[in-house]
C-alpha cells in the first residue's frame, strides 16, 4: 500500500500539470484573438514599425517570437476550426502554430484531425512532408516569378517617383540583404568621415508596410551612389538638395518657398527635419530674385558632435524602437535658436525622426535631462509601459473565467490520439495532400 501511494500522488500532480496546460492553452486563444483584433484595428500604429514590434516593447517577447504569434493570430482568422480547437484547449499552440503553415479553409479540416492524433513532433513531420510534394509545383511558380519579374519608374503629376515592380523571391531576399549592408556601411561612413545628408522621403502619418520599404529603398540609392557606383565630382553631385526660406525654417505656418533642387514642393515641416541633421548653405537674393551672396557650405552637427550623440544615445531614443542608425534631432530647431549642443540633440531613426516633425509627435528635454515623448494629442509616450495588473490567484482566475464560457477542461482535454504506432509520413501525406489525393484518383 506504501508503494501505490507516492505513485497516486504523482498522478494526480500530472493531471493537474495536463489540465493547466489545456488552461493556458484555450487563454492563449483568446490572447491570438485580441492580437488579430488590435493588428487589424492598427492599435500598434503609435510609433511602432508593426505589431509585432508593439509586442516586444509592451509585452516583453523577443522579435521572432511576436512576429510569429502576430503570423499564427491572423491566419487563425481564417481558420476557425483551428483557432475553435485552441480555444477549447484541445490542441496546444505548437500544433496550431506548425498547421498553420500550411493549412488552408479547403485542408483544415483533416490537419486538424491529424492535429488531434498526432502528438507536436508528428505533426512537424507531417507539415514538412506536405511542403515537399509542392516541389514541382514550386518549381513551375519559380519559373513564372522570374519570366513577370519587372521594376517600372515614373514621375507623377505631383512631382513624386512613382516605383511599381516586382521581384522573384530569392531577388527579394538579396535586396533585403542589401539594406541591411547599405545602413552598416553609412554608419561605418559616418564615423569616419562624418555624416552624408539625408534622402527625402514621403510625407505620411501612418506607414504602411510597403511606405516602410520606400525608406529604406531610399536609404540604399543614396549610400550606393555615394559608395562607388557613380561618385559624381567630390561626392556632391547626387546630393539632395532643398531651397528653403529662412521664414519657414522658423515656423513651417509662414509663406515662402520651399522646394526640391529639381522643382516638387515639400512641407515646412519637411524642410525642418531634412535641415536638423544636414549640409546647409546661406543665400542672400536681392529684391528681383538676383543672387547677391553665397556662404560657405556648413554642417549643422559636425562630425565630432555626431560621434558624442551617436555615443550618448546608442540607438534612437523614441520608446520602444532601437534602431542603432539615425539622424540627429534639435530639440528645439536650430533655426529658433536652438544651439547645436549635445544637451540639445536626441537621436531618431529616420521613421520617427519624421513623425516628431510630420506626425504630430512631440519631444522635450526635462530639467533632469530625460526625454519626453508625447503623441499627437498630447498624451505622454511612456518610455517603458506600465506592468499588467495580475490577479492574486491567475490560476483559478483561468479556470473561473473558462468555467464561464462553458469550458470544461480536464486533463485528457489536449491528449493526443496517438497509441505508440511507427509514423509514416509517405502515406499521410498521400492521403491528406489534395494534389497527392487526387494523383491517387
Amino acid at each position: 500500500m506504501t508503494m501505490h501511494r507516492p505513485t497516486a500522488e504523482l498522478d494526480h500532480l500530472g493531471d493537474k500539470i495536463a489540465e493547466l496546460s489545456a488552461h493556458l492553452e484555450a487563454a492563449t486563444a483568446r490572447l491570438l484573438d485580441l492580437i488579430r483584433e488590435f493588428d487589424a484595428r492598427g492599435g500598434w500604429n503609435t510609433g511602432f514599425r508593426s505589431c509585432a514590434a508593439w509586442l516586444s516593447w509592451r509585452v516583453g517577447l523577443d522579435s521572432g517570437t511576436a512576429r510569429e504569434r502576430v503570423r499564427v493570430a491572423r491566419a487563425l482568422g481564417t481558420l476557425p476550426a483551428l483557432a475553435e480547437a485552441l480555444a477549447r484547449g484541445e490542441l496546444s499552440y505548437a500544433k496550431v502554430r506548425a498547421l498553420t503553415r500550411v493549412a488552408t479553409p479547403e485542408t483544415e479540416a483533416r490537419l486538424l484531425a491529424v492535429g488531434r492524433a498526432g502528438t507536436a513532433a508528428h505533426i512537424e513531420r507531417i507539415v514538412r512532408g506536405w511542403r515537399r510534394v509542392d516541389r514541382q509545383a514550386e518549381a513551375r511558380e519559380a519559373a513564372r516569378q522570374h519570366a513577370h519579374r519587372a521594376l517600372h519608374v515614373y514621375h507623377d503629376e505631383d512631382g513624386t517617383v512613382v516605383l511599381r515592380g516586382r521581384l522573384a523571391p530569392e531577388v527579394g531576399a538579396l535586396l533585403l540583404r542589401a539594406l541591411d549592408a547599405a545602413r552598416e556601411a553609412l554608419y561605418q561612413r559616418r564615423r569616419e568621415n562624418g555624416p552624408a545628408g539625408p534622402a527625402t522621403d514621403p510625407v505620411e502619418a501612418a506607414p504602411t508596410r510597403a511606405q516602410q520599404h520606400a525608406d529604406a529603398l531610399a536609404l540604399l540609392a543614396e549610400t550606393a551612389l555615394h559608395q562607388g557606383l557613380d561618385p559624381g565630382v567630390a561626392g556632391e553631385r547626387y546630393q539632395v538638395v532643398v531651397h528653403v526660406d529662412a521664414p519657414v525654417l522658423a515656423d513651417p505656418a509662414q509663406p515662402g518657398q520651399c522646394v526640391l533642387d529639381d522643382g516638387p514642393r515639400v512641407s515646412g515641416e519637411t524642410s525642418r527635419r531634412l535641415a536638423c541633421d544636414a549640409g546647409w548653405v546661406v543665400m542672400r537674393h536681392a529684391p528681383g530674385g538676383r543672387l547677391v551672396e553665397v556662404g560657405a557650405r556648413t554642417r549643422t552637427i559636425p562630425p565630432a558632435l555626431r560621434r558624442a550623440l551617436q555615443h550618448q544615445d546608442r540607438s534612437c531614443r523614441f520608446p520602444g524602437c532601437g534602431v542603432r542608425f539615425g539622424q540627429g534631432h534639435h530639440v528645439r530647431h536650430w533655426a529658433e535658436g536652438g544651439p547645436t549642443t549635445l544637451s540639445n540633440l536626441a537621436l531618431l531613426c529616420r521613421r520617427h525622426h519624421r513623425a516628431v516633425h510630420e506626425g504630430g509627435y512631440q519631444i522635450e528635454r526635462l530639467p533632469d535631462g530625460a526625454l519626453q515623448f508625447r503623441r499627437p494629442d498630447g498624451r505622454a509616450l511612456p518610455a517603458v509601459p506600465s506592468p499588467a495588473k495580475v490577479p492574486s490567484d491567475p490560476v483559478e482566475t483561468l479556470r473561473t473565467q473558462h468555467a464561464s464560457q462553458g469550458l470544461r477542461l480536464h486533463a485528457r482535454t489536449g491528449c493526443a490520439g496517438w497509441l505508440g504506432e511507427r509514423l509514416d509520413v509517405g502515406w499521410a501525406i498521400d492521403v491528406l495532400h489534395p494534389l497527392a489525393t487526387r494523383a491517387v484518383r
